[in-house]
């Protein structure tokens, strides 16, 4: 009988495994084979790929869902939250819902060209459209990538309604579009705070934003005028329901 290889956790990443996608033909599992040791696994970089869509736009005609139509200016997330519900989706690409979800990263880079496209058609109807809702929008890549801030420019440009979920901070960087709109009724923050735990905040979301920033950005947002809101989900009994 093999013995499977102990659960050793990376620095800074949240998943501890990295299971074989559902779609793949065959089935990888790690095992013992004797030559394991106690040392610390190297950390993991993150890479970026360019992703080749065709369109940003994204609908969906789910009751369970809110919204209808979302944009995701990239696939994977390097906050590496435990808990995601995008994880899964991972598999379509042919890769892991664990730790290649946070780390192998796809960047959407002609977004903001593709929506300005979409939103010109002349068939189009404007919608209620959410901003990261299979991703987090403002993950650490925006800061050099700044797609996100490029679909919020022409969003703005059209004025056309926007709804944005994260719990990063940098959304900040973006006050002056957001207040803008928000004068005009057109956007609308939602920023995900799982617990005022900075420990346990650092377990369940290792490259988030510290709780505290996640405050910080929620009384600035407020005090320009925009309207947001706070995400408290999951809810884990005897973790973050106290």
């Amino acid at each position: 009988m093999v013995d499977d290889i102990p659960i050793r956790p990376r620095k800074g990443r949240g998943a501890v495994t990295n299971p074989t996608g559902r779609f793949e033909r065959h089935v990888r599992e790690d095992f013992d084979d004797g030559w394991t040791t106690d040392e610390e696994l190297p950390p993991l970089r993150t890479t970026v790929a360019e992703d080749a869509t065709r369109r940003i736009l994204t609908t969906n005609d789910s009751p369970d869902i809110g919204f209808n139509q979302s944009i995701n200016p990239y696939k994977g997330c390097e906050h590496g939250c435990i808990y995601c519900f995008a994880r899964p989706t991972h598999a379509y690409l042919g890769l892991s819902p664990g730790l290649d979800f946070e780390t192998k990263l796809f960047a959407k880079s002609n977004a903001a060209e593709l929506l300005e496209a979409e939103l010109s058609k002349p068939g189009y109807r404007p919608q209620a459209t959410t901003l990261g809702a299979n991703t987090d929008p403002y993950q650490p890549i925006e800061r050099e990538r700044q797609i996100t801030q490029r679909v919020l420019e022409t969003m703005a440009r059209f004025e056309h309604p926007v709804s944005i979920i994260t719990k990063s901070a940098l959304v900040v960087r973006d006050l002056d579009i957001l207040a803008s709109m928000a004068e005009r009724r057109l956007v609308s923050v939602a920023i995900t705070v799982t617990t005022l735990d900075r420990d346990l905040a650092r377990t369940l979301e290792p490259r988030a934003e510290t709780p505290p920033k996640r405050l910080e950005a929620i009384r600035r947002l407020s005090e320009a005028g925009v309207p947001v809101a706070v995400m408290v989900a999951p809810i884990i009994p005897f973790l973050t329901d106290s």
